[in-house]
Parts: structure tokens; sequence; C-alpha cells
């Protein structure tokens, strides 16, 4: 995720909304770093010391791999973390920390930034490395809009859907090593666990509106089913893309309308991303294609297919990058059929469709219609 490891003096961000489990990621990071012989130590403003010890016997976690302060003063977090200079300074979290000089209540967009101008300081001056845990608004954003952002190394957002045990980590800002790295992790009574994300994104028989996409995550990709339904409209058209950048999402329904000959234009579109994944990835576009013209016919892709390649206006498909690492992850999804724009590489077993338009890519679709 951090593309090779924590760095010494460096600021971390683990963003999240509440109960999402930033603080049960926190302390498994903790407990192995410290097994390893890292000296780490957990600051937390949320929990008391017997709650967070509750919970690491909850985990597994022993009591004496822990070692624990108070983490609601900033003055007494800073003094804790230069006396004992650890290897790790975990804050969980920094809206709870307040600085006993500022007027101002805890977890403000003001003192937030206050504390975390503290933390990044003392990342620089001391070689700390920093781990802060922060809650998302209603509106997505920590402590108001990008507040933190520019004052941190490194952002990382820990997301899901707190009624299933499904979770993502997902590596934005990253100033020593690769930005979109994703790992994915199901919670359990004994705390998260690493899993394979192929069985979640990608389901098993072809059905109409459904089309594999090779999205790439970061150093690598991943095989991740697009679905698309369209509707008749009882009103004004709705346009829906969940997952799916709905910019993209439009642009390729008209070049489906227009070149492919599809009547997309006053038709009801709604698009997805299965597992909830969020795709910006422009050479999923091709996928995105497949999934709409196979919604509008009725007409399944060709099994075990996926789909790569940039969709332009004019209906031409561009190459796509990483296509190692694509095809890496068309093996992993189960895929033997690959459409993609000619280029001179490596198929590693799997069939390559060369393709040029939209129109070649959807050979299932054109004979339907």
């Amino acid at each position: 995720m951090l593309g090779g490891g924590l760095v010494p003096a460096s600021l971390v961000l683990l963003a999240g909304e509440p109960g999402i489990g930033k603080s049960t990621l926190l302390l498994h990071l903790v407990a192995h770093l410290g097994a390893q012989g890292h000296a780490c130590l957990l600051v937390s403003g949320e929990e008391s010391h017997a709650q967070v010890a509750a919970r690491a016997r909850r985990l597994g976690i022993p009591g004496d791999a822990v070692r624990f302060a108070s983490g609601r003063d900033l003055d007494l977090v800073l003094q804790t973390a230069r006396a004992e200079r650890p290897f790790l300074l975990a804050v969980d979290s920094i809206q709870t920390i307040r600085d006993a000089d500022g007027t101002h209540m805890p977890g403000g967009v003001s003192q937030v930034r206050t504390c975390t101008d503290a933390l990044a300081g003392l990342a620089k001056s001391e070689g700390v490395a920093v781990l802060a845990t922060g809650h998302l608004t209603k509106d997505g954003d920590l402590a108001g809009p990008r507040a933190l952002e520019h004052a941190v190394d490194v952002v990382l957002t820990f997301d899901g859907d707190p009624r299933s045990g499904s979770r993502v980590l997902v590596g934005g800002k990253n100033r020593f090593g690769a930005e979109g790295e994703s790992a994915w992790f199901e919670m359990s009574a004994t705390g998260l666990r690493e899993i394979d994300p192929t069985p979640l994104l990608v389901s098993g028989e072809p059905v109409p509106g459904a089309a594999i996409a090779l999205a790439r995550s970061g150093r690598r990709a991943i095989a991740v089913e697009v679905q698309a339904l369209v509707g008749s409209p009882e009103g004004q058209a709705r346009r829906q893309a969940t997952g799916l950048d709905p910019r993209r999402f439009q642009l390729v329904a008209a070049v489906l309308d227009r070149i492919a000959g599809l009547s997309l234009a006053r038709a009801e579109l709604f698009g997805a991303s299965c597992g909830g994944v969020r795709i910006d990835d422009p050479a999923c576009d091709l996928a995105v294609a497949a999934a709409l013209a196979s919604a509008a016919t009725g007409s399944a892709p060709p099994a075990r297919s996926a789909f790569v390649g940039e969709v332009s206006l004019t209906g031409l498909v561009r190459p796509a990058q990483s296509m190692t690492q694509r095809l890496a992850a068309a093996r992993a999804g189960g895929v033997e059929i690959v459409f993609a724009p000619a280029a001179s590489f490596d198929a590693q077993g799997v069939r390559l469709v060369p393709v040029r338009d939209v129109k070649d890519a959807l050979p299932w679709m054109m004979t339907t219609s």
C-alpha cells in the first residue's frame, strides 16, 4: 500500500467513516510491527487504556505487544513521543486531540489543522513515522473540504459497507510511492484479515448487462464486473453511475448511440461497478460499452471474456498501459478471452481478440441488433 513500507519522518493519514474499522486496523498494524521489533506507541483519544486492552484481547493480541499512552492533549502526546522516540506513533484519532492553547473545540477545522501541523513537525524533527486516523464527514470530507491532504505525506482511505464484512483500503496521495494501491479485507469477530477480492468482483456465468473490466489499481490490476441497465423513460430520462465516472459513462453511451447504432439517447441508463469498487481508469471504457450494449440488446458477452481500451469520441479504441498486470488479473479472474487493441505484448495464456473500434469489440451485439 505504501510502496515499500513506512518511511521515517513521514505523516500518514488513515481516513474513513466512523465504525468502518480504522481503530482495529491500526491496532493490528501496531501489534505486527511490535512483534517484528519496531517500537510503536499508540495514543488514543477515542478509547481508554482498558478499552484498547479489551479490543486487543478480542483480536488475540497479547497485552504487552502494544505500548499505550493517553491521546487527548496535544502537548502530552508530543512530550511522550519525544521522550520515547518510537518508530511509529499511532494516533487515534486526529479529531479527538485538542490543543490546550487553542480557542476552538476539538474536531473543528482549525483545531485539526493545528494538531496535524504539530504532528508533522514532530515527524520531521524526530524522524518518527506518524500514522493518524481521521473521520470522514457526511459529505465525504475530512474535517472540511480537503483540509488536511496538503499537510500530510500519504492519504489512505478505508472504505466499505459497515453492515457487511467487506473492507477496502485505497491509497490516494503518496509522496514516496505509487498512488491508487488497494488491499481488501474481511471484518470478523477476530478482526481483519486480507482476502482475494476476485470472487467478490467477478460473477460466474455471463448475463446480459454485465461485462468484465481489467482496471488498474496502483501497480497492479483487478478484474471487476461492470453492470448496466437500459430502460424506457416515463418522463425525463435519468442517467446514474455508481462506482463509475459519470462523465465517461455518458460519453461511452453517446458513442454507442451515434457509432454503433444503439438507441440510447432517450433511454434511462444506469451503470455500476460490482462490489462498490470506484473505477476511474479510462481503459475500462470498453467494458462499460460492452455492458451497455449487452443490456440494450439482451445478449450477454462471450463467456469468460474481458474488455480493455479507452473509447474515443470517434468510436476508436485506444491501447491501455500496464497490459502485463491487466492480463495477470484476467487469469486470476478466470478470463480466457480479452478484447483489446492490437499491440506487441505477451498474451500470457489468454486469447487476445484485436479490436480497432467499438464495433469490432461488440460482435455479438452487432449480430443481435
